[in-house]
């Protein structure tokens, strides 16, 4: 019996060396991409906030006036509207 030869080499360590180069570059690629898209969230996150910041600091102005007024005429009913409102957003942050 005789034995053959393959066509191909037996020692493929080169090609599979590439290979899983080419595959390490394509997977550091696409972390660089992840990264480059959370990068770009976080900062449309940040934008949002800092907006949403703003307008609550506008609405808190706003009101301020008619607390004051309220406060001056009605101080034990201004209390109680304040008091209930902290239990509401107590009661919303533990959720």
């Amino acid at each position: 019996m005789t034995q053959q030869r393959a066509a191909y080499p037996l020692d493929s360590t080169a090609a599979n060396g590439t290979r899983a180069e080419s595959m390490a570059d394509m997977a550091a690629d696409r972390l660089e991409n992840a990264a480059q898209s959370a990068q770009d969230i976080a900062g449309k996150v940040a934008d949002q906030a800092r907006i949403y910041g703003e307008k609550a600091q506008e609405a808190a102005q706003n009101i301020r006036p008619y607390v004051e007024k309220s406060m001056k005429e009605h101080p034990m009913q201004t209390l109680a509207v304040a008091a209930m409102i902290g239990i509401v957003l107590g009661a919303l942050w533990k959720r």
